[in-house]
């Protein structure tokens, strides 16, 4: 059974752990100031001197019987010495940072003992301290910040995609609660059905020429206002920015931590933007009918829901398996044969690097998702079966713009669901050996013995290849631009 005295230890813990150095430098200053002697108030207390003194030093959280024994014998309240204020001067703030410093991460990774906070040093030596900290914490960052660290998240993330068939009933939830709210009743979601969400969750809408250049939206929290750019990009849904704009809203996050949390927000995003637009009831309708007819097709989808191809071909990966029993796989690819998305249930072999990651390989030329770009007919969808190490796959792609040139976006299913398909009578057929070299990566024999020795190809260098990620609270943006724009943009009172 638990006493007292512990289940107030316990709640106080609860409510000053975190903050043990700023309570035990409050009952110092106090202590001070009545001039007493840490062996004075010991015995006023019934302890030992150095019990208080691990008190006053954070290295101790007292009991709540405890802490009011304190508080009598300083003439104060428990409730003064638990407040959630700054630090008692800049002085005990300053040695309450240096004293956090000293239990972080850093000094530990570098194994730099600690020294004694103590009165006899002067701000400048504990300031000097706290710098080199802050410096060498954020160089971490920036050292954290590259494609590895990308790519180790983008593993993790998939991963844990995969574990939930790519299906989040949390924010399907979400999407439903919302269309609800504005009395959507079913079929495409119009712009003015998307403004009156904004409107429902305390948002006005803003088309100005100015938003900053590296955001495609900026929300300004305080006024409840979002901004958006008054010329649409020819390649992007209008909806889709408002969406996901107020999505964060709605998902309820906080500023991203680190560039996984990053990574985590925005598939969150994304996803509750397309179950807005293609919502679950409507659109698992749309695809049962589809599959007892034995024609589903992304094409169908699409124009079902007035949405883009990539963003129907995404939302069937969301709904594939969960609701339709259909595993699948999912690829975006660039013209040059790079990933930039992929996801898979379905035990297709997708190029990978020694860290799992797929983003950034290259995907084999005889897959349907580079087969494509050969095709004439960019009209039409592309259809194809493909013969691999994990068995054969029949996939649909068709080839979109973008200002970073053509890209594929490709849904793929293991054979022997292709019978559910539009496009699965198809006889276009290929055969991957990939990761095996001699599949595509290897020039034949005869064409490399004329050409190895008398070629120089300039490479078209990526701006990216050499640079580190973008920093910052939200990788690639520019916080002075936007917190400037804002400021221009903030209705005035008078």
């Amino acid at each position: 059974m638990i006493s007292a005295d512990e289940l107030a230890s316990e709640t106080l813990d609860d409510e000053v752990g975190v903050d043990a150095l700023t309570l035990g430098r409050r009952i110092r200053a106090r202590r001070v100031a009545r001039e007493l002697t840490l062996e004075q108030l010991a015995a006023a207390v019934d302890r030992a001197p150095s019990q208080v003194s691990m008190i006053e030093n954070g290295k101790r959280e007292p009991r709540l019987s405890m802490l009011r024994s304190i508080a009598l014998a300083l003439g104060t309240t428990v409730d003064d010495l638990l407040r959630t204020d700054a630090a008692p001067d800049p002085r005990d703030a300053l040695e309450i940072a240096v004293e956090r410093a000293q239990r972080g991460p850093v000094f530990e990774a570098l194994g730099i003992p600690r020294i004694r906070v103590s009165k006899g040093q002067s701000d400048e030596t504990l300031q000097a301290i706290l710098s080199l900290h802050n410096e060498i914490s954020r160089l971490h960052r920036e050292r954290a910040a590259t494609p590895e660290e990308a790519r180790r998240a983008n593993v993790e993330l998939r991963a844990t995609m995969r574990a939930r068939d790519n299906y989040f009933s949390e924010l399907e939830t979400l999407a439903t609660e919302l269309l609800t709210a504005v009395g959507h009743n079913g079929g495409p979601v119009s712009q003015q059905v998307v403004a009156d969400m904004a409107s429902h969750l305390g948002y006005s809408l803003h088309y100005v020429g100015d938003l900053p250049h590296s955001t495609r939206s900026v929300t300004d929290k305080r006024n409840g206002r979002i901004y958006l750019p008054t010329e649409q990009s020819a390649s992007r849904d209008s909806r889709s920015p408002i969406l996901q704009a107020f999505a964060t809203h709605l998902c309820g996050h906080d500023e991203p931590r680190n560039y996984a949390d990053f990574l985590r927000q925005r598939v969150e995003t994304n996803y509750l933007t397309a179950a807005i637009l293609l919502p679950e009831r409507d659109a698992v309708k749309v695809l049962t009918e589809a599959k007892n007819l034995r024609r589903i097709s992304m094409e169908d989808l699409r124009d079902a829901f007035a949405v883009s191809y990539e963003t129907a071909a995404h939302r069937f990966t969301n709904l594939a398996t969960a609701r339709l029993g259909i595993p699948v796989h999912f690829m975006k690819v660039h013209e040059s044969g790079t990933i930039i998305k992929a996801y898979e249930n379905d035990s297709v072999r997708f190029p990978s690097d020694a860290l799992g990651a797929v983003e950034g390989t290259t995907v084999c030329r005889n897959w349907t998702a580079r087969t494509v770009f050969d095709v004439e007919d960019r009209f039409s969808p592309w259809y194809q079966y493909t013969d691999t190490s994990t068995g054969t796959f029949w996939c649909t792609s068709r080839i979109e713009k973008a200002k970073e040139g053509e890209y594929s976006v490709s849904v793929g299913v293991p054979f022997d669901h292709v019978k559910w398909f539009r496009g699965r009578e198809t006889p276009h057929r290929a055969v991957s050996h990939c990761p095996d070299e001699s599949c595509c990566r290897r020039a034949p024999t005869g064409l490399a013995d004329r050409w190895a020795d008398q070629s120089w190809p300039a490479a078209r260098t990526p701006t990216s290849l050499l640079a580190a990620l973008p920093t910052g609270t939200f990788p690639g943006v520019d916080q002075t631009e936007v917190y400037e724009f804002l400021e221009r943009h903030a209705p005035r009172t008078i």
